[in-house]
């Protein structure tokens, strides 16, 4: 019987030259002892499943509002479904399919409740202290916010999941948010170049995961029909495929049917165009791929024109549907107001918090510690919060 360790071992010799090796991880801020039956990047993505704030993601909004249907996609199921994707992609490309999984399950951790809505207004609010981002957010929530260990707070993950966290969309450019400025002056994570290929392929997944289950979601909510999505490229020819192939086909089967076969289509996309640019580039190592000048993980040219088609129908038939634009009306006065109470009134906040905002240094460092308590709640506890705080006849258990 082989060793645990020998196991993993013998695992990562497949890895391309190129795909992050955890024997090659430049470590952890904080030094610990490795662990025999786990690579380092598998306990990157345990630490991270195991943290308060994937719990968390289970009631924040997708796009709908947790409490509207229990059939929509939460931030927790959206997560779940980028890491299946992406360890897909990462398993094809002979990639690190547990960091790709890390990276792909922390990526949305930083959201505040209410999604992009509570995002835009918790930024807005701390416009005038340094503003808010959700990349940002979840850096610090692994690096500080998360305080389960003994020994340092944060969850001491590897330099190489840090650094996908932050630049999985590309290499970072100042000026810097002060919460990545301050934590670079202790961990560089060199910002400015790209990322591995691992953090490209969660970054592509989520857009394949989100653009595929926002037609889902959207069809559930009767925001458009089947036949509205005909004109788009990609997916009406795909919704018509399955059609002539079964002709009396149940309408929540085609759904499902179709979308599956666009999951297929793009992930497999991305891994031919990804395969040609490797080949054309001929990366030796993790740093050949970050100093590349370019994303190597790429859809081709025909399938970005096909997925910004698809991008601007959901825009302009779901986002900004009036149903939609209501709910994150209503969201933005929430996280607004919640704000400008707690953060003038501090005594309203609940006594840990509280504290932690007496002990900040400034103004700014007190906005910080108000934005941590809103970007952490989950929509329903942020619809709670504000009837507590301004209905007169809430209970304030």
């Amino acid at each position: 019987m082989i060793a645990p360790q020998k196991q993993i071992d013998t695992f990562h010799e497949y890895l391309a030259p190129y795909a992050c090796h955890p024997s090659e991880s430049r470590g952890r801020l904080y030094s610990e002892p490795s662990a025999e039956s786990r690579s380092a990047f598998q306990r990157d993505r345990d630490r991270i499943i195991h943290c308060g704030a994937f719990r968390k993601l289970e009631y924040k909004t997708q796009v709908f509002v947790n409490h509207e249907g229990d059939y929509y996609r939460t931030r927790l199921t959206h997560s779940l479904e980028v890491s299946q994707i992406s360890r897909s992609i990462a398993r094809s490309l002979n990639l690190n399919e547990d960091l790709a999984e890390a990276l792909a399950l922390a990526h949305d951790l930083g959201h505040t409740p209410f999604g992009h809505a509570g995002e835009d207004a918790l930024d807005e609010a701390m416009k005038s202290f340094g503003g808010f981002n959700h990349n940002m957010q979840t850096l610090r929530i692994l690096t500080h916010l998360e305080r389960r260990y003994a020994d340092f707070d944060g969850l001491n993950l590897t330099w190489e999941t840090l650094e996908g966290t932050i630049k999985h969309n590309g290499p970072v450019k100042k000026p810097f948010y002060n919460i990545l400025e301050n934590y670079l002056k202790k961990n560089d994570l060199e910002v400015h170049t790209y990322a591995s290929l691992e953090a490209q392929v969660a970054s592509l997944s989520d857009d394949i995961a989100y653009n595929n289950h926002d037609i889902d979601d959207g069809l559930r909510a009767e925001l458009f029909t089947v036949e509205d999505l005909m004109d788009v490229p990609l997916v009406g020819p795909v919704f018509r495929k399955v059609r002539e192939a079964y002709p009396n086909i149940e309408n929540s089967r085609l759904v499902h049917e179709a979308i599956r076969r666009m999951i297929h289509y793009m992930v497999q996309d991305v891994i031919d165009t990804t395969t040609k640019n490797i080949q054309a580039h001929r990366p030796e190592s993790v740093d050949d791929v970050r100093q590349a000048g370019s994303a190597l993980v790429e859809f081709s040219a025909e399938m970005i024109e096909n997925n910004k088609a698809l991008k601007d129908f959901l825009r302009q038939r779901m986002y900004s549907h009036y149903k939609v634009n209501r709910m994150t009306s209503k969201a933005r006065r929430v996280v607004k107001e919640l704000f400008a109470i707690l953060y003038e009134e501090p005594e309203c906040l609940p006594e840990e918090w509280r504290q932690v905002f007496e002990n900040a240094s400034d103004k700014n460092e007190r906005a910080v510690v108000v934005a941590d308590y809103i970007a952490g709640m989950t929509d329903r506890y942020a619809m709670f919060e504000h009837r507590k705080l301004f209905d007169i006849y809430t209970k304030n258990d």
